[in-house]
């Protein structure tokens, strides 16, 4: 935590803490940067306690690391198929070969390493049945799905440990709710319907509004038990509450594009209708593999689905994996409309990915539309480079941000990937040789494209310019008045203004730190 690397911790600094200075070009910090950005063990140092504005594209599931499922299992009193590498759902009973107690892969190092590899990307080596980082990286989620149900509470206290490590302030955490006894009672309301085109969905539209508020109320309640959990873990509310505590954190509603149509809609109808009615959740976004045969053929049907659904649920926000493929993936015809459709057609306001950008067609207009309406790109470098082999110059990266598309650095799924958003800034900064403003634009940007209510601190995404209620606001004295209404009217705004409190105070404390001010 920053209170070891600086001296002083500034996570929870209180709205009235201070007003942040208007530019954070502090010589101090900037030069301290610079001095250590060729030094991959400071720069690590200098990045884990560097404010992290937000982390806006995060599979829960995927967040967590192989060791705590496989310490849930083993709570739970779970087998494990060795050579499967597989979490089974049933209590272990009469021994079984292959099979081996959960419990007991503490006292067994072959087969806890085994495991550990089998759900996590961690020393990942092609093999002739799991052939690519790709193929080995969407395995892993089958492989721990068992444990998900019993502890969705859990999940979530690591997740949120895990930001607040990152010194990560607002998580967006992508979650299904839809419970499988839920999603069969839709399923029996469209039995004998088919979706085969945009025609057929306003029938099941119909057909499923008399079981919408029960699925509504389920994902209430699921919520409200992980949530509960989540706070007894991290002792929330107490004297020895946990880091993650402090971390704020919303839902974006998940949904699967790898099952037929007719299973597709009623997750979308769910998850649209959960947005409008619990305030935890702030957007919907579908996954799972793009190249996906079933994918693949039904793109189209998706993006007609969610242009359906925005007439029918207006306001809902859009986080959309698209153009996480490659034409070593997939024919060149499926890489030149999935980030124009997500746009066009579904309403997205963000994108997840967009790796295939450069194979749009007229990818030049695309950037262009994308810098005009503010769509901005949820980077993920690391999983970019471990599913699709796509990293360094050959990244869009750096075109979007020539092109002026607004860009932010996320995990992905962390636990699979065996990192963290620090790990991202770090390998962004030696990759592309930010500056340290370059860091400080990515920071705020993550939080400039959140989802939460409320207007941003700044003028028309012109991110540094602040809005006139808070445009004097300075270090050196106490908030105008009109600032702080400004702040506790609008959420956005008041975790924005947070960020920069903590900046400011990064700045100030950077150079004091032992660890790294030698370094100069």
């Amino acid at each position: 935590m920053m209170s070891s690397l600086l001296g002083v911790f500034v996570g929870s600094a209180p709205l009235a803490f201070a007003a942040p200075s208007s530019s954070h070009t502090a010589p101090s910090a900037a030069a301290l940067y610079e001095s250590v950005k060729h030094d991959p063990v400071q720069l690590g140092l200098f990045m884990q306690s560097f404010p992290k504005g937000a982390d806006l594209h995060n599979h829960m599931s995927g967040a967590i690391y192989a060791e705590s499922f496989l310490k849930w299992a083993a709570k739970d009193g779970l087998c494990v198929n060795l050579p499967q590498g597989k979490i089974v759902p049933e209590r272990c009973g009469a021994p079984v070969e292959g099979m081996e107690a959960a419990a007991s892969l503490s006292s067994d190092a072959p087969a806890w390493n085994g495991m550990i590899d089998a759900l996590s990307m961690r020393d990942f080596v092609p093999t002739a049945t799991d052939r690519s980082g790709h193929d080995h990286f969407f395995s892993t989620f089958e492989r721990f799905v068992a444990l998900e149900k019993d502890h969705q509470g859990d999940m979530l206290a690591e997740a949120l440990e895990h930001a607040a490590h990152d010194h990560v302030q607002y998580l967006e955490l992508q979650v299904s709710t839809a419970s499988s006894a839920g999603l069969d009672s839709m399923m029996a309301a469209v039995k004998n319907k088919q979706l085969n085109n945009a025609a057929d969905i306003p029938a099941f539209h119909q057909a499923l509004q008399p079981v919408l508020p029960k699925m509504v109320e389920a994902s209430r309640k699921g919520v409200d038990a992980m949530e509960k959990r989540a706070h007894e873990v991290l002792q929330c509310g107490t004297a020895q509450a946990k880091p993650g505590c402090g971390v704020t954190v919303r839902y974006l509603f998940e949904t699967l594009r790898i099952v037929p149509p007719k299973v597709t809609y009623p997750q979308l109808e769910v998850g649209y209708a959960v947005v409008k009615n619990d305030p935890r959740f702030v957007g919907v976004n579908i996954a799972a593999p793009e190249d996906d045969a079933t994918a693949l053929h039904d793109y189209d049907l998706h993006m007609q689905m969610f242009h359906y659904l925005n007439s029918v649920y207006p306001g809902v926000k859009l986080s959309l994996h698209a153009g996480e493929i490659t034409p070593s993936l997939v024919p060149l015809a499926d890489l030149d409309h999935h980030i124009w459709s997500a746009i066009d057609v579904a309403g997205a306001q963000r994108i997840g990915h967009g790796i295939d950008v450069m194979w749009e067609h007229d990818p030049a207009e695309l950037l262009a539309k994308m810098a005009r309406q503010h769509i901005m790109v949820e980077v993920n470098l690391t999983s970019n480079d471990e599913i699709l082999g796509i990293k360094g110059d050959h990244h869009p990266f750096e075109l979007y941000r020539r092109a002026g598309v607004p860009v932010a650095l996320s995990t992905d799924d962390e636990g699979v990937s065996r990192g963290s958003l620090t790990n991202e800034y770090v390998r962004a900064a030696q990759t592309y040789h930010l500056s340290y403003n370059d860091l400080v634009q990515l920071s705020r940007t993550g939080l400039e494209y959140n989802f939460l209510p409320g207007q941003s601190l700044w003028v028309d995404h012109h991110i540094g310019q602040r809005v006139p209620a808070c445009h004097t606001a300075s270090v050196t004295s106490s908030l105008p008045q009109s600032c702080a209404t400004f702040l506790e009217n609008n959420p956005k705004a008041r975790l924005q203004w947070q960020l920069e409190t903590r900046m400011a105070e990064f700045e100030r404390l950077a150079v004091r730190n032992p660890v790294l001010s030698h370094a100069r």
